[in-house]
């Protein structure tokens, strides 16, 4: 079942860059472009949803656009956010953790000299063969 929300979010033009800002999560990113921006946005939606829900805090249900505004206003920033655009900006929080959880992470590992030789001479995909070790190890 999807678990999608819909924030308010304040999208302000800085120099060449967009700061992004939403209330709700009083959480903040940036952008190159407009494009960029709402990317970011979604990202940064994304991510603070799956790091509470993660961590067992409730995720806030999101303000109406009068709330955004009144939040954004009584931010201590020096910058005023309600000089931008206030949009909404949505996530499929199930999806976006499902995504987040299917990175490939980079680990480093330490294999004898000669192993090492042997498994490149016959091709071995090490990350691979690792993935299925640890499977079979986990029991997965």
């Amino acid at each position: 079942m999807s678990e999608r929300k819909a924030y308010p979010t304040f999208i302000a033009k800085f120099k060449a860059d967009y700061i992004v800002y939403v209330p709700d999560l009083d959480a903040y990113t940036q952008g190159t472009g407009m494009e960029n921006a709402i990317d970011m946005a979604r990202d940064i939606i994304g991510l603070t949803c799956v790091d509470w829900e993660t961590a067992g805090k409730k995720i806030p249900e999101a303000s109406d656009y009068e709330q955004a505004i009144e939040k954004a206003k009584r931010n201590t920033d020096d910058f005023d956010y309600t000089t931008g655009i206030l949009t909404l900006v949505d996530v499929d929080i199930e999806a976006f953790r499902k995504k987040v959880m299917n990175q490939s992470v980079k680990k480093n590992c330490t294999i004898p000299y000669w192993l090492s030789v042997k498994a490149d001479e016959a091709g071995v995909n090490f990350s691979k063969v690792l993935q299925e070790a640890l499977c079979q190890k986990l029991k997965l």
